[in-house]
């Protein structure tokens, strides 16, 4: 009859070692993720992907003073319809630094934009991601996951700073040596960016395929009270130049308008 081998009976210079592979293992088997949820057709799509490649779901939005703040309500659903485990709602008022025509009223959301290419626009806001990727962390560091996901997207926009792989690469670096889980336990952060050199029609694509309702989402910068997006903005005009190259007559999110 073969003896099974208890803690107490391995020696005491492999006790450390096999106390720390214990102590790993809650992060290394987990299945959960935290997912970045805006509301808006990248961040619904990013979920499904996530739901998709078998992860538990913790939802992560911020109210961060942001004119658009009907993205929320749309959060909201898109957690409900994909079943997450949980869905948090941060604040984080940005509206004390302004800088961003997101959160300034001393700015202009810019309207019907010919070349959205040439300069980093005034929606940009001053180191969000980094904001939200170190909340995220901090959850993810919560509740023993390692996995975080973020819709970031280089294709169709301006060049973002926080849009970059290399920006990615260096956070997942900062994640490790910055938590005590990355310190103690030499755990692991990976940053999840699915869609980050996918173009917005390839992107809708995904989402269709996985199941996301598009018209329950929200992109617009510069909404009316209601809601409906104002048509103008970079985010819608992307929104419907890529809806209209799938055959689509209009944006679904409209559809809620009528």
């Amino acid at each position: 009859m073969k003896r099974l081998l208890s803690f107490r009976s391995i020696p005491s210079g492999l006790k450390t070692f096999a106390y720390f592979c214990l102590k790993k293992s809650s992060f290394s088997t987990s299945s959960s993720a935290v997912v970045l949820l805006s509301g808006g057709a990248d961040s619904a799509t990013t979920l499904a992907v996530a739901v998709r490649d078998g992860f538990e779901v913790h939802a992560l939005s911020f109210d961060y003073g942001q004119r658009h703040r009907h993205e929320l309500v749309c959060a909201s659903r898109v957690a409900e319809r994909f079943g997450c485990r949980e869905h948090r709602i941060a604040q984080v008022d940005l509206r004390v630094f302004g800088g961003s025509a997101l959160t300034s009223s001393d700015c202009d959301v810019p309207k019907d934009r010919q070349d959205r290419s040439s300069s980093i626009p005034v929606t940009y806001v001053p180191a969000r991601n980094t904001l939200f990727l170190s909340y995220a962390l901090a959850y993810a560091e919560v509740i023993g996951a390692t996995d975080i996901f973020i819709g970031a997207n280089a294709v169709d926009y301006s060049g973002y700073p926080d849009c970059r792989p290399a920006y990615f690469r260096v956070f997942e670096r900062l994640a490790s040596l910055g938590t005590k889980a990355g310190v103690e336990q030499g755990v692991e952060y990976k940053i999840h960016a699915p869609l980050l050199h996918l173009s917005k029609t390839e992107i809708i694509q995904l989402g269709i395929r996985l199941g996301v309702d598009f018209g329950m989402t929200h992109s617009c910068y510069d909404p009316q009270e209601s809601g409906r997006p104002c048509g103008h903005c970079d985010a819608c005009c992307i929104r419907q130049e890529a809806f209209h190259k799938l055959g689509f007559a209009r944006d679904p999110a409209l559809e809620r308008f009528q």
